[in-house]
C-alpha cells in the first residue's frame, strides 16, 4: 500500500444523553482517540449532539437548532485544525425562521469549514418523524476535494437510495461518508431486527462495488426512549435500540471493519484509494452506463399515465 494513496479513517460510535455540551464534548474526545491512532478522516454520527429527538413530534425541539456554520462548526473547525484532520459533524441547521434542515459540515485542518450537505431524503415512519422537523436538502449531492482525499456525505435515510451514491460518485468522490441513527424497534426486533441489520449493511456494500468506491457509515449506539421521562421505556420497549455496527466497505465490496451493536468505541481503518482504479478498471460499471437510456429515473413511477 503507496503512502500516497493510503488513508486513515475514523469513526465515532456513541451513545448520546440529553445534554448537548457532554455529548459535543464526548464526540470531541473521540476525534481526539481517532488522531491519536492515526485518522486522518474522522465522521461522527447522525445528529451527535442530542437524543435523537425525532421520535416524537415537539416544537420545543426546534429550540435544539443552531445556525452553520456557527458556534459547533468553530469549535469543530479548531480541533480539526489543532489535530490536522478532516472532520464530518451531524448538525441540526437552522436555516431561518420556520426553516430547518439535517445538515453535516465538513471541517478540513486548518483550512477551516469547508461547506455543507443538507440532507435530501427524509423519512416519516414510525418514531423516525423527521418530516415534521426536515426541509429536504436543495444544495443536491456534492463531493469535496479535501486536504486528505475527495469525498461526498450523505445522511442516513439517503443510504437507502442508489441515484444518491451514484450522483455523489460521479462528481468524484472517492469516499461516501453516511453519518447514520439507525435502530430496531424493540417490538419487532426479535421478528425482524436480523433482516433490517443486514438490509441495512448489504445497500452500503452495493454502493461501495456498483460506484467502485469506499462507503463509511457511522452510526449511534444504544437506547434510547420516546419518553425521556419514562421509567420503564426500557423494559417496555417504548422508543428506539440503535445497533451501532458502524463499518467500512471497500470498493470490491468487502468489510474493512465494522463495530459492535452494544459497544461504544472509536474505529480506525487503513483503506487504499488505490483500489478504486483496481476496482473500476475489473468492473467497469461507469463505462458501461447507457446514459442514453435513463430518462425514466426522474419519473416518480413509469405507469400508464
Amino acid at each position: 500500500m503507496s503512502s500516497e494513496t493510503r488513508r486513515r479513517i475514523g469513526l465515532v460510535q456513541m451513545q448520546m444523553d440529553s445534554d448537548a455540551s457532554a455529548n459535543l464534548e464526548k464526540a470531541i474526545r473521540g476525534l481526539r482517540e481517532a488522531e491519536d491512532r492515526g485518522a486522518e478522516i474522522v465522521c461522527l454520527p447522525e445528529l451527535f449532539q442530542t437524543r435523537y429527538f425525532c421520535q416524537t413530534e415537539d416544537v420545543a425541539n426546534f429550540d435544539l437548532a443552531e445556525a452553520i456554520p456557527g458556534s459547533t462548526t468553530e469549535r469543530l473547525a479548531s480541533v480539526a485544525a489543532e489535530l490536522d484532520i478532516v472532520v464530518i459533524g451531524s448538525l441540526f441547521e437552522k436555516r431561518a425562521r420556520g426553516l430547518f434542515h439535517n445538515t453535516a459540515a465538513i471541517l478540513d485542518r486548518s483550512n477551516g469549514y469547508l461547506g455543507k450537505y443538507r440532507k435530501m431524503h427524509i423519512p416519516d415512519d414510525p418514531l423516525y418523524y423527521e418530516k415534521f422537523y426536515f426541509t429536504p436538502g436543495d444544495l443536491g449531492f456534492r463531493s469535496w476535494d479535501t486536504s486528505r482525499g475527495s469525498l461526498g456525505v450523505l445522511i442516513c435515510w439517503d443510504q437507502w437510495y442508489p441515484e444518491a451514491a451514484r450522483l455523489t460518485a460521479l462528481q468524484g468522490a472517492d469516499m461516501l461518508f453516511y453519518p447514520t441513527a439507525i435502530g430496531w424497534h424493540p417490538g419487532e426486533k426479535d421478528e425482524l431486527g436480523e433482516a433490517q441489520r443486514d438490509g441495512w449493511i448489504t445497500t452500503q456494500r452495493a454502493h461501495a462495488i456498483a460506484n467502485g468506491c469506499y462507503v463509511i457509515a457511522v452510526n449511534r449506539l444504544g437506547f434510547e426512549p420516546t419518553d425521556p421521562q419514562d421509567l420503564e421505556a426500557r423494559s417496555n420497549g417504548r422508543g428506539i435500540e440503535f445497533w451501532g455496527s458502524s463499518f467500512v466497505v471497500a470498493p470490491d465490496g468487502s468489510i474493512v471493519v465494522q463495530a459492535p451493536t452494544d459497544q461504544e468505541g472509536v474505529l480506525v481503518a487503513e483503506i487504499d484509494l488505490a483500489a478504486i482504479d483496481s476496482a473500476r478498471a475489473g468492473w467497469p460499471f461507469l463505462r458501461d452506463r447507457r446514459v442514453d437510456a435513463y430518462d425514466g429515473l426522474t419519473a416518480r413511477f413509469l405507469d400508464d399515465e
